[in-house]
């Protein structure tokens, strides 16, 4: 099993490339179809305390429904925040790459080369 997770939307170019880099450093990564199995509550906590982030930085806003719940409000705990995630697992910004370097959202597409094992 690879030491390396993306988090990843085949529709989304950017998560396309990233994979695409990854696999051009030789690494067969491990791939989480997040729509299809997206990550527990659990695995949320985990992810944005790996990447050092609150919750709402891994909202994607674009093409969800972010709006439409009110996500913006800065009222929203974690908790509300993460309920939304698991109900639309389309509001998680994408891709979110984890290696034994840390764990970022890698947008834009060169910032996975600082997550992947030197040359």
């Amino acid at each position: 099993m690879s030491d390396v997770t993306i988090f990843h939307n085949p529709a989304c170019g950017t998560s396309r490339n990233v994979l695409a880099l990854i696999r051009e450093a030789g690494i067969e990564p491990n791939v989480v179809l997040y729509l299809k199995t997206p990550p527990s509550r659990d695995e949320l906590h985990a992810l944005t305390a790996k990447m050092g982030v609150p919750v709402r930085a891994i909202l994607r806003r674009k093409g969800t429904p972010y709006d439409e719940l009110g996500l913006g409000d800065p009222g929203k705990t974690d908790a509300e925040l993460i309920d939304a995630i698991l109900a639309h697992p389309i509001l998680i910004e994408r891709p979110i790459v984890v290696t034994p370097k840390g764990a970022r959202i890698c947008r834009p597409v060169d910032t996975v080369r600082e997550l992947l094992p030197d040359a």
